[in-house]
């Protein structure tokens, strides 16, 4: 049997392993570092041994043994449930940066009527994590007591909390700014010759949904809109972070007369678009819908939508880079860290439409 240049027989002689060249070609690098990565070597970088161990996972094969390095411990990261994609995208993010550090990641994503957030901190302690990243979590509920969060760094163990904010928790915290999201959207709006914008809303006890409730009201003020935040505050209607939710909150708002709707999630979104395509109005020809979060897939919906990006790569990496560095015994900022937005534009807002002509002598 033939050898590599280290001596081993070539992994990819094994039937059902992977082809080097396609694993090479994959990842961008030569054939020998795919090798030196399938047998364990030291001599490759950590960002090259994370491209070619990445391209086993897309491609389909199995992670050798070898290549698989001695955890550095476990962390846990809990997640609201899966059904909104902006969810699973920072699930993904936060994994992906924890990995790279050498920890393992234990995942934990609820669902109504499933494993609770405390069943899921009981596990996780139970299974002696080193800390644990909390992505809107019950920190995020103002009605929610936060005596869960203050029992663990009692303790002695580092959290994060990401998407929400709990004044009185002694832990590092991170969101993105989300007052700025929606006054962006306005702005967006406005420059377009929007005088009735409507914000579709999520439930108002959770600070996410506070947050951009006063960047709208702020815009709208702004923008000369509204007379003061009472006036400004009739243009919002509250109801759920689902499809079905944004069409319901949409329907009133288009009801209202308004022409230019802000989401507060890309769900929201496509419901605010459904929404106005019962009705008979197009969208951006007749009234235009700006999402919130940059979700996947939402540069592929018809019309593409105009959305605000929450920066998924940056707000996970900041929130695991002081996780780790709490591990680590430094005590990191408690002053709530915010991460900034951006607009993105596609084709599901345009210039407000004009009043159809109506001859004169006809109602």
């Amino acid at each position: 049997m033939s050898t590599d240049a280290s001596g081993h027989a070539p992994i990819a002689d094994a039937p059902g392993r992977p082809r080097l060249a396609d694993v090479a070609a994959y990842a961008g690098v030569s054939t020998a570092t795919v090798s030196r990565v399938l047998n364990g070597k030291s001599t490759v970088s950590s960002d090259t041994r994370q491209s070619v161990l990445a391209a086993l996972d897309v491609l389909g094969y199995e992670r050798p043994r070898t290549s698989t390095s001695r955890s550095a411990g476990l962390v846990g990261l809990v997640v609201p449930e899966l059904t909104n994609p902006i969810f699973p995208a920072i699930a993904q993010a936060a994994e992906s940066q924890l990995v790279k550090a050498g920890y393992t990641p234990l995942l934990c994503t609820q669902s109504p009527g499933g494993t609770t957030e405390d069943e899921y901190i009981e596990t996780l302690v139970e299974h002696g994590v080193d800390g644990i990243v909390f992505v809107s979590g019950l920190h995020a509920d103002t009605t929610a007591t936060t005596t869960r969060y203050q029992s663990l760094r009692e303790r002695g163990l580092p959290v994060v909390l990401v998407g929400g904010y709990a004044r009185d928790v002694d832990a590092p915290q991170v969101a993105t700014d989300e007052a700025t999201a929606t006054r962006l959207a306005v702005r967006h709006l406005v420059a377009q010759g929007h005088r009735r914008i409507g914000l579709a809303l999520g439930p108002r006890r959770f600070v996410p949904s506070q947050r951009k409730r006063a960047g709208f009201v702020g815009g709208l003020v702004e923008a000369g809109l509204a007379r003061d935040a009472d006036d400004a505050a009739t243009h919002v209607v509250s109801t759920l972070y689902t499809v079905e939710g944004g069409q319901v909150a949409a329907n009133e708002l288009f009801s209202g007369g308004h022409t230019a709707l802000v989401c507060a999630s890309d769900l929201m979104a496509l419901g605010a678009m459904r929404a106005a395509r019962s009705r008979g109005l197009r969208v951006p020809a007749d009234v235009s819908v700006v999402g919130y979060d940059d979700s996947p897939l939402m540069a592929f919906t018809d019309p593409p939508l105009t959305t605000v990006r929450q920066p998924v790569a940056t707000l996970t990496r900041v929130a695991v880079s002081m996780l780790l560095s709490e591990i680590r015994g430094e005590r990191v900022t408690r002053d709530e860290l915010l991460v900034e937005p951006e607009l993105v534009v596609r084709a599901s807002t345009g210039a407000v439409a004009t009043p159809p002509h109506v001859p004169q002598g006809e109602p």
